[in-house]
């Protein structure tokens, strides 16, 4: 089932009556769900994902806009009649109730040629069980389980009604690291196999780009990019793009752009074509540094730190904007940790230039 939300916007009247001022939630917002796919909605708080979810799911209603699931047109149809199974972040559990009740209860209140027999209820339900592998813990509480397991039963809840659209609002956020990885996985797992269309919000890029077909990154209610996880991450549109998506995150620096080459401080680290003579914020990715002792950028070294199968280098530099200058590099590369300083070539694919006003990107092409 295709999902298609049209110029949506979403505006929220001021809590200071006497300000006036009003909130876009969400602005003028146009994306195509395609049918089958797992998409996330990315972006800190207060950037309007949670919103677009409740508006898909009809908790909400838009300022203006429509929202389509296929051809029809639902943007005011109420919730119990679109066909969605929505999982919250607190799961949303009835705690008197048994894994088996808190899953059947969906399928208690539909009425007319949707009602079904005790028999196909509990056949239902067993098979949502199954798929989220919580089939022996029917006769629990929700009290008697962890984290993940109540997890799987919010999602086998919103599961047996065969939705046409899965909603979860960060359903990962109230679970520790590594239950976080083990449950993301198994949410695809689930997506992949029922094949349903999925739309998953989330403030964490790394869950979003592993777990997402399609992500789209948001701030201030307003859609700053939307594509495939490695292609934003590889060409994003924007500064805050940039910021948003990679751990350890972007290094930013000032620098300049002059007689084609980029300078960070009185060094040209990279000649450039095709960009005017100007003032910008750099991007550089942590693995686009490439530690070599005749290389044009020079920093203060702080520390070294092997992790293994990699190593970081921190290290910091006067034009930076963020606290240190992180490079990772593999840990079979040798750094004198006594050294005051490191030297590093940029690799230009991993290399960004943004214009210091709107912050949009800069294409350039190397010489």
């Amino acid at each position: 089932m295709k999902v298609v939300l049209e110029n949506l916007t979403k505006i929220f009247p001021s809590r200071d009556k006497k300000a006036g001022k009003e909130v876009v939630a969400v602005n003028d917002f146009t994306f195509e769900i395609p049918d089958g796919q797992l998409v996330g909605l990315l972006g800190p708080s207060g950037c309007g994902k949670s919103t677009t979810l409740y508006m898909i799911s009809g908790l909400q209603k838009p300022t203006s806009g429509k929202i389509y699931f296929g051809d029809d047109d639902v943007t005011e149809l109420s919730t119990e009649n679109r066909g969605i199974g929505l999982v919250f972040q607190n799961y949303a559990l009835y705690p008197h109730m048994t894994v088996k009740q808190n899953i059947l209860f969906p399928l208690q209140n539909l009425k007319g040629k949707d009602k079904l027999s005790k028999e196909e209820m509990l056949e239902r339900a067993y098979e949502a069980a199954r798929l989220v592998q919580i089939d022996e813990l029917m006769d629990r509480k929700p009290s008697e389980l962890s984290g993940g397991q109540q997890q799987r039963v919010a999602i086998a809840r919103a599961l047996v009604k065969m939705p046409r659209v899965l909603l979860l609002d960060e359903p990962l956020s109230n679970l520790d690291a590594r239950l976080r990885l083990q449950t993301r996985e198994e949410i695809r797992r689930i997506q992949k196999e029922t094949g349903i269309t999925t739309v998953f919000v989330t403030h964490d890029q790394e869950e979003a780009m592993s777990i997402s077909d399609v992500i789209v990154v948001m701030k201030l209610g307003v859609v700053q990019q939307i594509g495939k996880p490695q292609e934003v991450y590889d060409n994003p549109t924007n500064l805050f793009v940039a910021k948003f998506l990679g751990t350890p995150p972007i290094n930013v620096l000032e620098g300049k752009v002059e007689g084609g080459k980029v300078y960070i401080g009185s060094e040209a680290v990279l000649e450039v074509s095709g960009v005017e003579d100007q003032e910008v914020f750099i991007g550089v990715r942590p693995e686009g540094l490439e530690p070599n002792e005749n290389g044009a950028f020079t920093c203060k070294l702080n520390n070294l730190e092997v992790m293994g199968r990699d190593a970081s280098v921190v290290s910091t530099h006067e034009s930076a904007l963020t606290p240190v200058i992180r490079a990772i590099i593999s840990s079979d590369i040798k750094i004198d940790p006594a050294a005051e300083t490191v030297k590093f070539n940029v690799k230009p694919h991993k290399f960004f230039l943004f214009n210091k006003e709107t912050e949009e990107r800069i294409y350039f092409e190397v010489k």
